[in-house]
């Protein structure tokens, strides 16, 4: 489990989250949401020391990630980070194996364990078919399953991902998040996802935060949180919600100038 409690963070001594408090459990993905700015992306790098901590403690487990030195953390949590920068010439399966280093101790060259499980984590994610390529020659897609595939070679307990379906095609935008969510209830990790698709979200998240003025401004499952009056006052957009016609989940539809109307 991830325990934030009255988390605040931000940059240079400018604090963009306040008193953040919210938990993510195994088994479960738990969805980021909010308008550009409102500290999705923030909360992320915090959960991973990236950044520090103005105040407030973050737990994996009940232990204080303050005292967990930086291999153990990385060993504990992966990152799927926004539009990574990918060595072009390393092949795929080279860039998967990097996953393995924060299990390596000084001057360790990787052994056989650990180029299966790298291998093992290329056919969770249906990488291993290019795993000899280029990762210059990949596409979007492509490359986001690689760098999932490098997160699992971690062989984390928790998995963050920062809009991991920025960028990326309907098809793609379905593929990569079917395979997380799968990832998820076949290896109980606690997963962390940021997103801009309120639709996705809906449709994945077991579980939201929705973010505003730098501040959790309501959280509980999608159609507690997918409302029309929450998304007009934390957005500023007029739309209508309605249920899915097959699983009843919320919907969003943007409204360009009709009657406007509530879920």
């Amino acid at each position: 489990m991830i325990e934030l409690d009255n988390v605040s963070l931000g940059y240079d001594h400018r604090a963009i989250l306040h008193d953040v408090n919210m938990k993510a459990k195994p088994g479960q993905i738990l969805g980021l949401v909010g308008p550009n700015g409102s500290g999705k992306s923030t909360l992320i790098k915090g959960m991973t020391r990236v950044i520090d901590l103005f105040s407030g403690r973050i737990l994996i487990d009940g232990r204080d990630t303050k005292t967990i030195k930086r291999d153990e953390l990385a060993r504990l949590v992966a990152t799927v980070p926004q539009s990574p920068a990918l060595p072009g010439a390393f092949t795929a399966f080279e860039v998967v194996l990097m996953g393995r280093t924060p299990h390596l101790g000084l001057l360790r060259y990787e052994g056989g364990k650990d180029l299966a499980i790298a291998w093992q984590a290329m056919e969770a994610t249906h990488t291993q078919s290019f795993a000899e390529r280029r990762v210059s020659e990949l596409s979007g897609g492509e490359r986001q399953r690689l760098i999932i595939a490098r997160a699992l070679t971690q062989q984390p307990r928790a998995m963050l991902l920062d809009e991991p379906t920025a960028n990326l095609d309907i098809n793609h935008q379905v593929e990569i998040l079917n395979l997380v969510k799968s990832l998820c209830l076949e290896q109980s990790l606690t997963v962390i996802i940021a997103l801009h698709d309120l639709n996705l979200a809906a449709q994945y998240c077991d579980w939201m935060v929705m973010l505003n003025g730098g501040k959790v401004y309501a959280e509980g499952t999608p159609p507690d949180i997918l409302t029309a009056p929450n998304i007009k006052k934390v957005y500023g957009a007029e739309v209508c919600v309605y249920p899915h016609p097959i699983n009843k989940l919320p919907t969003t539809l943007i409204t360009a100038g009709g009657s406007h109307g509530t879920s």
